[in-house]
């Protein structure tokens, strides 16, 4: 097994949160939108990003991490976790009072920084095999849903 360090235990703590904090944002975005496609679509998006975050905090704790303890120095300091948060806050303010074009906006710039985050985990040559290949797995499926949503977005103008 491989050696597991700070930057995996982060690495872990940070795409759990962007994606507990995902699943929130598009379930918030599903219930503003009035297209009941468009509700029905986002809300598949918030079940995905839920689990999404329980994969990943079920893969942790087979390292010995414990991704419910966000509160360390790391947890606290997470600027990806962080950036993705007030990525994602957007979305009350585009649900009240606007179209589905503004929800869809929201969710792609919150898509766009969980991929950011996604990347610099990536990046990590600490990163053991095993949790690359989850990580690597989840990007792929966030990108795919991030350009179905600037496709609905053109669509929706």
């Amino acid at each position: 097994m491989a050696t597991i360090t700070g930057e995996t235990a982060r690495a872990y703590n940070d795409l759990v949160e962007i994606n507990k904090t995902a699943a929130k944002g598009y379930q918030e975005a599903a219930e503003g939108a009035s297209s009941g496609e468009l509700k029905a679509n986002l809300s598949k998006l918030s079940q995905q990003r839920a689990q999404f975050a329980s994969e990943l905090t079920q893969h942790a704790q087979q390292f010995g991490i414990n991704t419910e303890d966000g509160n360390t120095i790391e947890g606290l300091a997470a600027d990806a976790a962080a950036a993705v948060h007030r990525g994602w806050i957007n979305i009350k303010s585009a649900i009240t009072g606007q179209d589905d074009s503004a929800i869809l906006g929201e969710c792609e710039t919150g898509d766009a920084t969980a991929l950011q985050a996604y990347e610099t985990a990536l990046k990590s040559t600490e990163l053991p095999s095993e949790a690359r290949t989850v990580i690597q797995q989840q990007h792929g499926e966030i990108l795919s849903a991030k350009n179905w949503i600037t496709q609905q977005k053109a669509v929706s103008k």
